[in-house]
């Protein structure tokens, strides 16, 4: 979920609850692999392989007979992600995906995000005792931002085979968002459970020359068409860690050098990022690769621009935006000097227009969020009152839309939900657009400044 530079309003949200996810026990893999084996596998023909009998008797016999050898078939490789469980868990995910993950990975092994060593003047931190330590005090942490990954991977994975033009853009949330709750195993319609973990904010869905913060309402009859660019924006998270991760989809391949741009851009925020980096150069580093490109679109040929107003972000607990005292990452040169510091969590996120390169507020209103410091104020609307206690006990700080409050029960909330936003409570998100007959295109992923090494814990084989 895209943040927003200071030349606009931005909302922030903190921690709520203490609510924690079920686990199922374990330490996560060390090479981003589950560990598990296909059928037809077992642990003892691992066990047994290398391991020959003796020549010689080894009861005392001492005949010099050598024992007939073992005859065993070629041991299968293992692979990365769900073809099999051990422990008598689901042999694999479901299409739709429905089954938790947590039930595809015992002794929560889930696989570790791309980690990347630190170099220069941090290169000393792979090998420090002192902060493979502190990250092994982190195993929960971890263990929450893997599973929530995990969850974010098997669910898009899935959303990238299953949209298809002539799709309503309802049916591509409701198909993310439905993966998401089953895969968590929290389905949010219990007071609290969403808290607990599941979706981390409305599913973006964000068509052509709009950028960011567009979900459908209720209603909503849009249809994907075969020239749209869509930008699929969407946050899982475990016990309040949210995994913020974005692609683009376009069908036509006159966008593939778009689609490219911000790939490569996002990329290379990524290389850059890390403990003590210069958020201001990361920035430069991004615009260069970003406008380093251009496209061809119906015959005539536009550069590509980062949209100078959209940022990356840190992320803390139950907050997408990192709260008061988050940070933004910028995708233009002319940042600050601040530094990122170990142990921040950040989106690291690009985006790349053919249009302006600057974005506005436009369209109807779909996603808010409760303000962590809001003012106490008087609410003299009694549909105000009921939708905050709502509100506080289903998402607490972490935004949400209108069709999440239509799932609930809630009705005839507008005028409450409007007070609410009118007295500084909730922060409305409006979608965020460039000029229209431009195309935009987003790319994204979380990433962990863990004390010994860089962690891309939403990196998969798709992007």
């Amino acid at each position: 979920m895209s943040a927003v530079s200071p030349e606009q309003d931005t909302a922030s949200v903190h921690p709520n609850g203490n609510n924690t996810a079920s686990k199922t026990n374990g330490a996560p893999a060390t090479d981003g692999t589950t560990g598990e084996l296909e059928p037809g596998d077992s642990d003892e023909d691992d066990a047994d392989e290398g391991h020959e009998e003796p020549h010689g008797g080894a009861n005392g016999e001492g005949t010099g007979a050598a024992k007939k050898k073992k005859k065993r078939k070629p041991r299968k490789k293992k692979k990365a992600g769900v073809s099999g469980a051990t422990g008598g868990g689901a042999k694999a995910q479901t299409a739709p995906p429905r089954i938790p993950v947590a039930q595809l990975f015992p002794n929560d092994t889930y696989p570790v995000g791309e980690e990347v060593e630190y170099k220069d003047d941090n290169a000393f931190r792979t090998t420090s005792e002192e902060k493979r330590h502190l990250d092994r005090m982190n195993q929960d942490f971890l263990t929450d931002y893997r599973q929530a990954a995990e969850v974010h991977k098997q669910v898009r994975q899935y959303a990238q085979k299953a949209i298809k033009p002539g799709m309503t853009l309802t049916e591509i949330a409701e198909l993310i968002e439905d993966g998401t709750r089953h895969l968590t195993g929290h389905m949010g319609l219990e007071e609290g459970d969403n808290l607990i973990a599941g979706v981390a904010f409305p599913t973006g869905l964000n068509l052509n020359h709009i950028a960011a913060h567009y979900s459908p309402n209720a209603g909503n009859k849009t249809v994907l068409k075969q020239e749209d660019v869509m930008k699929v924006d969407i946050g899982v998270h475990v016990n309040g860690r949210i995994v913020d991760s974005a692609f683009t989809m376009a069908f036509e391949p006159q966008y593939d050098n778009l689609l490219t741009a911000v790939r490569e851009a996002t990329n290379t925020g990524l290389r850059e990022a890390g403990i003590d980096a210069r958020l201001g150069e990361i920035g430069a580093a991004i615009q260069e690769t970003m406008e380093s490109y251009e496209c061809e679109i119906n015959g005539t040929t536009y550069p590509i621009k980062s949209i100078r107003n959209l940022n990356g972000h840190t992320i803390a607990n139950y907050s997408i935006h990192g709260g008061s005292a988050g940070k933004s990452v910028p995708i233009v040169k002319g940042g600050g000097n601040e530094r990122m510091e170990e142990g921040e969590t950040y989106a690291i996120e690009t985006f790349g227009s053919t249009g302006k390169g600057y974005v506005r507020d436009d369209l109807e209103t779909s996603h808010y969020a409760k303000i962590a410091d809001a003012p106490k104020v008087a609410l003299r609307v009694a549909s105000a009152k009921t939708l905050l206690r709502s509100i506080e006990k289903n998402f607490g700080t972490l935004p949400f839309c209108r069709r999440y409050l239509d799932r609930l029960g809630h009705d005839k909330y507008l005028l409450g939900l409007n007070n609410l936003v009118q007295s500084g409570v909730v922060q409305d998100y409006p979608p965020l657009v460039d000029v229209k007959g431009s195309y935009t295109a987003q790319f994204e992923h979380t990433i962990l400044l863990r004390p010994n090494v860089k962690e891309i814990i939403s990196r998969g084989d798709d992007y």
